[in-house]
């Protein structure tokens, strides 16, 4: 047996097991490959676990945020705008109170306010006009033929000794063409035998109103203020003989405006009160009545 394995197989075997421990001892210190890359796979999975967490955290944020909501232009156009206080209008006013009969006041009122920058404080001083001018006001319980029978008592006499022809003696100033129409209707009881003449802008042209003026006796006239003071500027109309002016102050139209209220009328009367009406009164020749 010795023979067969050799002198020295005790020797061999001796070496082969410290070999053997050797290669365990080794091991042992050694770490595997799978020893080395376990942390490493164990790091790599957890910071991918992190980054997947903060992912769905995020994704989760995102999904609770609303995002802001864009306006389309039909949306814009659909909402509702915003209300403005309404301002109250003349209309407004005269219908919450009750109506007052006009009074010189109110015209001297008027007169101040409307040339107070267009005039100097001198020339003011001389627009006003002194109460002497004016004649009784409509109390608001006459027609325009009682009114006139009132303020006018001696208007046969006057009406008989008028023979100046492109004038008149009684005009009476209104806000338009049909109140014209039905102021003539109302002078029934009042005029008489006198000639009175429509004097508005209303499908007469002012050339045909000036042969009118100018063919007969006219004794009252009636009319706008835009065409009194044309027919007045082309000498169609003269006013030397005019010896009442008439107002038609109180009334009101469907707004409830009165002529001085229409801003377009209130200028064309203005100019009318100084193309020779303020002159006549200062001379103490023209006489103003409010009805």
């Amino acid at each position: 047996m010795g023979d067969d394995l050799g002198d020295e197989w005790w020797k061999n075997e001796g070496n082969s097991d410290a070999s053997e421990a050797e290669g365990e001892t080794e091991q042992e210190h050694q770490p595997t490959e799978k020893t080395k890359t376990k942390p490493e796979k164990r790091k790599r999975v957890t910071e991918e676990a992190v980054k997947a967490k903060k992912k769905k955290k995020n994704n989760e944020q995102k999904a609770h945020v609303t995002p802001p909501k864009t306006v389309t232009e039909d949306e814009k156009s659909a909402k509702p705008k915003r209300k403005r206080k309404k301002k109250k209008t003349i209309t407004d006013v005269l219908a919450s109170s009750e109506p007052k009969p006009g009074c010189p006041a109110d015209l001297q009122a008027l007169a101040t306010q409307y040339f107070s920058d267009k005039r100097s404080v001198i020339e003011q001083e001389e627009l006003k006009l002194q109460n002497s001018c004016f004649l009784s006001s409509n109390d608001l319980t006459h027609s325009l033929s009682s009114y006139l029978k009132q303020v006018c008592p001696k208007w046969a006499k006057i009406q008989k000794q008028h023979t100046a022809k492109s004038s008149v003696v009684l005009l009476i100033v209104c806000s338009s063409a049909l109140r014209t129409i039905e102021l003539i209707k109302q002078l029934t009881t009042f005029k008489g035998e006198a000639k009175a003449l429509k004097l508005f802008a209303k499908h007469i042209k002012v050339e045909e109103q000036v042969k009118l003026l100018q063919k007969g006796v006219t004794h009252i006239g009636v009319g706008t203020p835009g065409r009194i003071s044309a027919l007045i500027e082309k000498d169609g109309l003269n006013l030397q003989a005019l010896k009442y002016l008439i107002l038609d102050w109180n009334w009101r139209d469907q707004k409830l405006r009165r002529m001085v209220d229409i801003p377009e009328i209130k200028v064309d009367f203005m100019k009318l009160l100084e193309n020779g009406i303020l002159a006549g009164c200062k001379e103490d020749r023209v006489k103003i009545g409010l009805f």
